[in-house]
């Protein structure tokens, strides 16, 4: 069977390509051999069930070890119900789970099951099981989330944390390590039952200790799966320079690294080449944007339901506010737990450049179905003959739909949407060919600096509002300095200027910066 990059489930090492992940298990490893309980918390698609059955694959594999790995995907809801109901089903689960590797430890907890009609006797039972193993036994439960919303499920963890307690005084048996495996965390269990309650963060399961253990993809990390790959299918590939971008793109979330890995070997390098051209991964990138995925449906979706959340990502995408990091911000948690968010430097940032973009489309897009910017902007009226992108005629355009379409509202509407109008009016221009990826700067200035790659070539494009002429003059080195960095001699800068009486409202102008020896040409135009 050929191997193929996943992108659902469990990755199996003969059957897809993988990451080396060794080290993030040996931190888990240590959890477990110091007797821990706790919850693998992260986002959607992020790694957590490959995790849980490479732990399970390793520990295995050691003899004091017995290892009871289940989940509690598609079990039905009614199980929850009932007690006794609850009681039996997790008990015929574990008896299925243990029934081809230890038939006798399955055989003896059936014979249990008649008896146990609540939670005491399930302890009773989980007290004489351990004792028959004489080994650690380690219970897995993938899937927690299903049930973390149901007391039962509830008092079940209440069950285990009472036992875990009596074992560590010497009083009871019970399992070595329980984990946990979900997107809400171990406080968001109590609170999605009883919100108003005084007691919501009281979790039964506070004796968790954290998980800590960071399980992005590192550069490192990203060049140990294109290794298994190059040696897999014999491709040829700059493994530097695509482990780089990968994360560079992704910020390591596993889907999307492996993701955008898929597309270029199975959409973008041709059938009868094995060899990654650079301009793969562009594409690839372009790729993703443009097609619909359950995990972008859930981030769109997880925006939506989530007032307070909404208006904080959009603070953070099109306002460039620097929003600090306070880890009890209820609203902050929630965008880290669905993966939106993530800190960095102490500040609350989108969790990756490809979740910024497709962020932006959504609200651009709602932008141009509500505006009138399709007679303005035709891909064909700017495109170069030789196919380059005339930025200077599509702000020149732009200018023009604003003194024809916003003259009479103009401030107001630009203080708050100004930004996402240009990028609705410039996406329709080099969608299909090109895209543009949104750098925001904080501080004062709020620059935000639009990066466009249409047709193999780059354009930088910094917006921002009209400050004053020091910061304008400080602004247009800083675009000069941005401009070196990408080795471009030219860029453009859209002002948003809002002076009654002496602004430059229609106007533009050319201006030459010195960045050291070099010269940089900027073309300014003014809304």
């Amino acid at each position: 069977m050929k191997k193929k990059f996943n992108i659902t489930g469990a990755c199996i090492p003969n059957k897809h390509y993988m990451v080396e992940i060794s080290r993030k298990l040996k931190s888990i490893v240590n959890l477990i051999e110091e007797e821990e309980y706790f919850i693998i918390n992260r986002p959607r698609q992020y790694g957590k069930t490959t995790t849980m059955y490479m732990l399970e694959k390793f520990l295995s594999k050691k003899d004091e070890y017995i290892v009871i790995a289940i989940s509690f995907e598609g079990v039905g809801d009614l199980i929850f119900e009932d007690e006794k109901m609850f009681c039996e089903e997790f008990l015929q689960i574990l008896v299925d789970t243990l029934f081809i590797n230890n038939p006798d430890l399955a055989n003896f907890l059936e014979k249990e099951m008649d008896e146990v009609n609540n939670f005491n006797r399930l302890s009773k039972v989980i007290t004489k099981f351990i004792m028959k193993c004489n080994k650690r036994v380690i219970l897995m439960i993938d899937e927690v989330d299903k049930s973390s919303n149901n007391q039962l499920f509830l008092s079940f963890l209440g069950m285990l944390r009472n036992k875990y307690l009596l074992r560590n005084m010497g009083k009871d048996y019970t399992f070595h390590s329980v984990i946990l495996a979900g997107v809400h965390d171990v406080k968001s269990l109590k609170v999605k039952i009883r919100p108003d309650s005084i007691n919501k963060y009281n979790s039964p399961w506070n004796i968790a200790s954290d998980f800590d253990v960071d399980m992005s993809f590192s550069v490192e990390e990203i060049s140990t799966m294109l290794d298994d790959y190059i040696e897999s299918k014999g491709v040829s590939l700059e493994k530097d320079y695509f482990s780089e971008k990968l994360r560079y793109y992704t910020s390591g979330y596993p889907f999307l690294v492996s993701k955008l890995c898929k597309i270029i070997d199975e959409k973008i390098m041709p059938e009868n080449e094995l060899k990654w051209e650079k301009e793969y991964m562009d594409m690839a990138v372009k790729q993703i944007l443009k097609e619909s995925n359950t995990n972008f449906d859930s981030l769109i979706k997880n925006i939506e339901n989530n007032k307070d959340l909404k208006e904080l990502v959009r603070k953070i995408v099109l306002e460039g506010n620097p929003i600090t990091y306070v880890e009890d911000n209820p609203i902050i948690s929630m965008g880290i737990m669905y993966g939106i968010l993530k800190e960095e430097k102490g500040k609350v940032k989108i969790n990756n450049r490809i979740y910024e973009q497709r962020i932006y489309n959504y609200m651009s897009s709602i932008i141009e179905t509500t505006t009138d910017v399709s007679s303005y902007n035709q891909s064909s009226n700017y495109i170069k003959d030789n196919g380059e992108l005339d930025i200077n005629r599509i702000l020149l355009k732009f200018q023009e739909f604003m003194k024809h379409e916003y003259s009479d509202k103009r401030e107001a509407f630009l203080e708050e949407d100004g930004r996402l109008l240009l990028l609705a009016f410039i996406s329709p221009i080099i969608n299909g060919v090109g895209f543009a990826f949104k750098e925001v700067k904080g501080g004062e200035e709020k620059r935000f600096d639009i990066v466009i790659t249409y047709n193999k070539k780059m354009y930088i494009l910094e917006l921002k509002i009209w400050r004053g002429k020091e910061y304008h003059k400080k602004g247009l080195m800083q675009l000069g300095e941005y401009l070196e960095q990408y080795g471009l001699d030219k860029g453009y800068l859209l002002v948003f200027d809002f002076r009654k009486l002496e602004g430059k409202a229609g106007e533009t102008e050319e201006v030459q910066v010195k960045v050291g020896e070099k010269t940089k040409e900027i073309i300014s135009v003014y809304c």
